[in-house]
């Protein structure tokens, strides 16, 4: 063998053996994915995301695909003469822009990442938070400036019933679930896709949440400076959010939700490096923004004193 194969033959094997300790982590664990920005549009980048989700099945994890729809619901908009508003970074949704988002997310977007997912395998299977009522949603307000908003058929979920993913995850399924739900006024709302990955999260007892986007991460201080604030706490991130503006708000709102209710991390990628969701899931090279518990408070230890009198021992 020569020095050059061996050296590919090595490199091959240590990526292998990098990989088994969070195989063996991960390995039944259910993990949220978020799919949107420009990996949503690129078709190279849409047939990555595809294998990376199948892989992460065949390796033994239980992966649930929340996809968003923003660049494909725009461009659709558009060619109807109905324009397209953001406020607060929620789209704002009109009666006849929810028929649009319904068709475009039900209908086109969804219906082409199954058919991705599965031509590895019978794997996919689409539903919406309308499905068995997956999904239950109250119209939500944009907060501009301390002021309510009303931005239409914009909704919040404020109910989960997991039955049907789980039965799904249970025979081996990948859910691919467009981000539309029902209240119990009727009113079908448009749910903003970050936050309904982080309530799905929450609802199944996710190890993980990815929220793949068209960004590196967090920017520590945007637009003066690109560097990426790697790591940060639920209570750091809290603090930064009434800073934030634009589409990072639902994001790290998403974030904040789902490792406050128990998801032990949430992670904003770069959609736009090929396997980025292999790297983050199974190597020590992800990149992008992660988001963990607040560390637990420290507890006061107990010391026995002279003539067994007990005293309490409080932290420095």
């Amino acid at each position: 063998m020569s020095n050059e194969a061996r050296t590919v033959t090595n490199s091959k094997a240590r990526t292998v053996i990098e990989a088994l300790p969070w195989l063996r982590r991960f390995h039944g664990k259910t993990v949220v994915i978020k799919f949107g920005g420009n990996a949503m549009v690129d078709e190279e980048l849409k047939a990555a995301f595809a294998q990376d989700v199948v892989s992460l099945r065949y390796a033994g994890l239980r992966p649930v695909v929340v996809h968003g729809g923003g660049p494909q619901i725009s461009a659709q908009l558009d060619r109807l003469g109905l324009e397209s508003e953001f406020k607060a970074g929620l789209r704002v949704t009109t009666p006849e822009a929810m028929e649009v988002v319904r068709m475009v997310l039900a209908g086109q977007v969804q219906r082409e990442l199954v058919g991705l997912i599965n031509r590895h395998g019978p794997f996919a299977v689409g539903l919406t938070g309308e499905d068995a009522h997956t999904m239950t949603a109250v119209r939500r307000y944009a907060d501009i400036d301390g002021e309510r908003v009303d931005i239409g058929l914009v909704g919040d979920i404020v109910a989960v019933d997991p039955e049907t993913l789980e039965a799904l995850l249970t025979c081996g399924r990948i859910p691919v679930v467009s981000p539309v739900a029902r209240g119990a006024d009727g009113e079908v709302y448009n749910i903003n896709a970050d936050l309904a990955a982080a309530a799905l999260a929450e609802a199944l007892g996710a190890e993980k949440l990815i929220v793949l986007t068209d960004v590196e991460g967090l920017y520590e201080d945007w637009p003066h400076s690109d560097e990426v604030i790697s790591r940060l706490t639920a209570s750091e991130l809290e603090a930064l959010l009434p800073g934030m503006a634009g589409g990072m708000v639902p994001k790290m709102e998403g974030c904040l939700r789902a490792v406050r209710a128990g998801v032990g991390t949430a992670h904003v990628l770069d959609g736009r490096v090929p396997h980025s969701l292999l790297l983050e899931v199974f190597t020590g090279e992800g990149a992008g923004t992660a988001v963990v518990p607040d560390p637990p408070p420290p507890t006061a230890s107990v010391a026995v004193g002279p003539a067994g009198a007990v005293r309490e021992r409080v932290p420095a």
